[in-house]
């Protein structure tokens, strides 16, 4: 299919882009002509999908980010400004999930170990993209990754389910304080996607979708590139789900 060159003159981060749903939005914010940073803690992966976008004619790079550390996020997005030249779409996709674990035996580190990533990276993400946002005086949209567990409970994913409610009230947040500066912040809220990260339960977790299938990274990744256009720019402040009717029950 054919797609609208919206991106044009454009540059995009996506922070866990070397995989599933990331890799699906940097692939396709390339391919409606944005220029894309792709970070993942996994370095050859990162570089493996930007070759793949420049091979298509894109422009593309790959920086290895830890999103649990300030630093690290504050490097990305000054790299990206540096050597692609600006910073108009940041995508906070990286994130982790967690072993169902009873919440009378959870351990504190692994606690901590879904917020730094899951929460945390986020807030690092929005920061220092907003700074750069506001100082190049041209807007922007920040998008930030939450989960349909952003909006509702999960058995056995207490610190993965708190993370992504804390996404959407941030982005909420946030959205209100950056709007004068012509920064769009919203969330995005998937169900089950056909992912690494749901090895394994996609049996378990199938019934929970009245459409009768799990999602898939693309159709992720089309909703996220409509939120990033000139399309939405009336959108912002609010969590946008693809779920697959999982909500509507």
């Amino acid at each position: 299919m054919e797609l609208a060159q919206r991106f044009r003159g454009r540059t995009a981060i996506v922070t866990g882009g070397a995989g599933g749903i990331g890799a699906a939005i940097a692939r396709r914010l390339a391919r409606e002509g944005a220029a894309v940073a792709v970070s993942d803690l996994d370095a050859d992966a990162a570089r493996a999908v930007a070759a793949e976008l420049r091979d298509t004619g894109s422009i593309a790079i790959a920086v290895e980010t830890d999103v649990a550390s300030e630093e690290a996020v504050q490097s990305l997005i000054d790299r990206t400004v540096h050597e692609l030249g600006g910073l108009d779409v940041m995508v906070n996709n990286a994130g982790v999930g967690e072993q169902p674990t009873p919440i009378d035996v959870m351990s504190a580190d692994a606690w901590q170990r879904v917020m730094r990533i899951n929460l945390d990276g986020v807030f690092y993400g929005v920061k220092h993209a907003a700074r750069v946002m506001k100082a190049r005086a041209r807007g922007g949209v920040i998008i930030n990754m939450s989960s349909v567990l952003g909006l509702v409970g999960f058995n056995g994913a207490a610190a993965y389910t708190t993370a992504k409610h804390g996404i959407v009230g941030f982005t909420k947040s946030v959205a209100i304080e950056l709007a004068p500066f012509r920064i769009r912040v919203v969330s995005v809220n998937p169900a089950f996607i056909r992912t690494a990260l749901i090895g394994g339960i996609e049996d378990a977790v199938l019934p929970l979708h009245p459409i009768g299938r799990l999602g898939e990274s693309d159709e992720v990744a089309g909703l996220v590139a409509y939120l990033a256009s000139d399309e939405a720019s009336f959108l912002t402040g609010a969590a946008y789900l693809a779920d697959g009717g999982y909500t509507a029950q």
